[in-house]
């Protein structure tokens, strides 16, 4: 057992999602596990997901609901050249966030802070300098700097020359996939998982899984491009979804008027049973590109995001997964994957096997 104190500043909204609160979330189970005292920091945006970590037993700070989606500053000549396309996911401006926070953190007094945000670079992690012993960055995107001790990169192919300059000399660096934040079910579901592939090659149960907010209703486009595919009428269809997604009632109903067997879950709990019994998987190049890669869930990736582009090159190059940028693909690229289904298991169950917590627990604690 430890006795440190960690506190995390993660965001959700309709805009950022729900991923980045999810994958804290997995850490702060596994730390708090160990011993640790764990604590978060987030702003009251629309879609947030504050009671849903306070329903987990954590304490949450909360930070003012955002007047602007804009900051009102541009705090730096960096950020003024790069206008990154996240940088106004804050909500306002990075000074004014780290002046919010800075009497929380006063006041608990961590061993490590945890930043997982697009919107936070070194002008805000400055700020705080002396109200945390250590710092750790969970990183996607290697396109600011970075004041840290330990960075945290999942994304498969990283490398640390993406990370020149941005970081300090001696900071700690965990790159690529091996390191990905998966709950330990994912682990625990994986030799199922791959023995029932082994001995199953009809596609029969699809997946269907675009983020937890889905704000531009990408499911439904899904769900109507499929009623014009030629699958078999036996097919069942799962889409799962959070409980903020906007869409959720309209993909509900359009679900009941579907050819094929339609369920929608919501919040689920078990998405490691759920992947572990699908045969195909159409989904976002985010963070559950690493469960379904664990458990060899064959997949079809339909860029989302700008965060998204990297992976879904890396892993088409290697046929990892069969990406698209479109919707309107969808029916040639289910027909292509049905037909590969066991090397598209084989390929990507290979890049890692789930137990990236431990590791970055191990490189904290």
């Amino acid at each position: 057992m430890n006795d440190k104190k960690i506190i995390f500043r993660v965001d959700a909204s309709i805009q950022i999602g729900t991923g980045h609160v999810m994958r804290c979330l997995t850490l702060a189970d596994a730390l708090s596990e160990s011993g640790a005292e764990v604590q978060f920091i987030c702003r009251k945006h629309t879609g947030n997901l504050i009671m849903y970590i306070q329903s987990k037993g954590y304490i949450v700070h909360t930070l003012e609901t955002p007047k602007t989606t804009s900051p009102t500053v541009i705090q730096t000549k960096c950020e003024m050249e790069l206008q990154l396309y996240h940088a106004n996911w804050l909500g306002v401006s990075q000074e004014k966030d780290s002046q919010e926070s800075k009497p929380i953190m006063q006041n608990f007094q961590p061993d490590w802070l945890v930043v997982d945000h697009y919107s936070i670079n070194k002008v805000w992690q400055t700020e705080l300098k002396g109200t945390y012993q250590k710092l750790m960055v969970i990183d996607d995107l290697a396109d600011r700097e970075h004041q840290c001790d330990l960075l945290l990169d999942q994304t498969y192919g990283r490398l640390s020359q993406d990370y020149h300059g941005l970081v300090p000399a001696n900071c700690q660096m965990l790159l690529g996939s091996q390191y990905a934040l998966l709950r330990p079910e994912f682990a625990k579901w994986r030799e199922f998982s791959l023995k029932r592939r082994a001995v199953q090659s009809q596609f029969k149960k699809l997946l269907i899984t675009m983020g937890g907010v889905d704000p531009d209703n990408v499911t439904s486009r899904v769900l109507d491009v499929l009623k014009t595919c030629d699958l078999s009428k036996d097919l069942e269809i799962m889409v799962v979804m959070g409980a903020t997604a906007p869409h959720l009632d309209t993909v509900k109903n359009q679900a009941e008027g579907m050819p094929y067997k339609t369920k929608v879950k919501v919040n689920v709990d078990n998405m490691a049973e759920i992947m572990a019994n699908a045969d195909l998987a159409i989904g976002a190049s985010g963070a559950t590109t690493w469960e379904r890669c664990c458990l060899g869930l064959p997949s079809i990736q339909i860029v989302l995001a700008k965060n998204q582009e990297l992976i879904a090159q890396n892993l088409q190059k290697k046929n990892i997964s069969k990406v698209i940028n479109d919707v309107s693909q969808l029916c040639p690229a289910l027909a292509s994957v049905e037909r590969k289904l066991k090397i598209y298991t084989k390929k990507s169950s290979e890049i890692l096997e789930g137990l990236g917590i431990k590791l970055v627990v191990k490189a904290l604690l």
